[in-house]
Formats: structure tokens, sequence, C-alpha cells
């Protein structure tokens, strides 16, 4: 993922791509393009890794979705490390077009790409008649309110495997809960002005 936070100096959205960098699994090193829009940024690669480390167990053979991909980071790293299947949420127009060349140019045929906003696409979302998805990417922009809305409609359009996985990452300053009572915390940590955080989800009754 890559966070829409406050834009770098001197950075416009007709640079050049950025490169990040896969740092585990199957294209290990490998590095791919991404248009550096305003405020766009991978998942940088200390958390990646501790990211990773933490979703070990679950990787092998899951259905991921990967909501505000920006960079796609995440979702890349992902299907490196065994994950079956990655779909990729996000609005931006030149954003969707790179995650699309990426796909091609890693030969990957196992995740598709939707041009949308991502609380519109989870609110048209019919209860229970959708794919169940196995770990959730999470990295919506600060400070516009996105993360307990998009936890509530996973939930609620019935998206969610039973013991679904879901990382979160948030403005370290944010207070109170964003996701719903049957989301137990498994993993967290601070840098910087970021918090990423691991919830597994109780099947409700």
């Amino acid at each position: 993922m890559g966070r829409r936070n406050p834009p770098r100096r001197n950075q416009s959205p007709t640079e050049k791509p950025s490169q990040l960098r896969i740092i585990g699994g199957e294209w290990r090193g490998r590095k791919i393009p991404f248009t550096p829009l305003p405020g766009l940024r991978p998942t940088p690669d200390r958390v990646r890794e501790t990211l990773f480390n933490w979703l070990q167990p679950y990787l092998a053979g899951a259905h991921c979705l990967d909501l505000f991909s920006g960079s796609g980071a995440l979702g890349f790293e992902a299907l490196s490390r065994g994950a079956e299947t990655v779909t990729f949420i996000d609005q931006e127009p030149s954003v969707v077009r790179q995650l699309r060349d990426n796909l091609q140019l890693l030969r990957c045929n196992r995740a598709e790409v939707i041009q949308d906003s991502v609380l519109s696409w989870l609110e048209r979302r019919i209860a229970d008649e959708e794919q169940r998805y196995d770990i959730i990417f999470m990295d919506p922009p600060f400070r516009k309110d996105l993360a307990a809305p998009c936890c509530e409609l996973l939930e609620q359009r019935g998206m969610l495997a039973a013991e679904a996985v879901i990382y979160v990452e948030t403005e370290s300053d944010l207070t109170g809960s964003v996701v719903p009572a049957n989301w137990q915390q498994h993993r967290q940590k601070e840098a910087g002005q970021v918090r990423y955080q691991l919830f597994i989800r109780e099947a409700l009754l």
C-alpha cells in the first residue's frame, strides 16, 4: 500500500516513476515502478518486514484484498510470498495503470486491479454473496475518517473468512477503536506518525 499523506516537497504527478523493492519470496529483490503522486509512498521496508513476519503463518494459499492500494507494495509482497490471489482497489487512474503494468512485468495472473473508490466499492457489495478474503491490507489516507467505515463494511457485507487477518495503518494520534468488536488485536507497533496493527477476526455466531 501507499499512503496518501501530505505531499513531499517538489513532488508532482508528472514525475518519472519511482521504484519499490520486493523484499521476500519468489520476487525477492525485484524492483517495480510506481507513480509518485502527491502524498503516496510505499509502506517502508522495515514495516513490511515486520508485517510479513507476523503474517507468515497465514500467507500460503491466502486470498487477499489490498484496499487503497497505492504503490501495491503489500499486495505484491503477499503474492511474492505465496498468497493465492490479490484484489487491488484504488481510485486513481494512473495508479491502476501502473499496478496492471507491474502484474504484466512480473508475469502474474493471480491478481485483479479494480479502479474505484474503496468506500463506494464496499458499499455496493451484496451481503454474503461476495468473495471471502483471508487477509486484508488497509492503508487509507490519514485524517479522513475512512478506516472505521471500511472495517464495518467488510464485516457487514460478509467479505471476511471466518478467521480473517486484517492489517490496518492509521495515524498514531487517532483515538478510539476503528474496528468491529469481534476483531481482536494481535500485534501493534508505531513508527513515527504511523500506527500499524494486525487484527484477527473471531467468527460471529
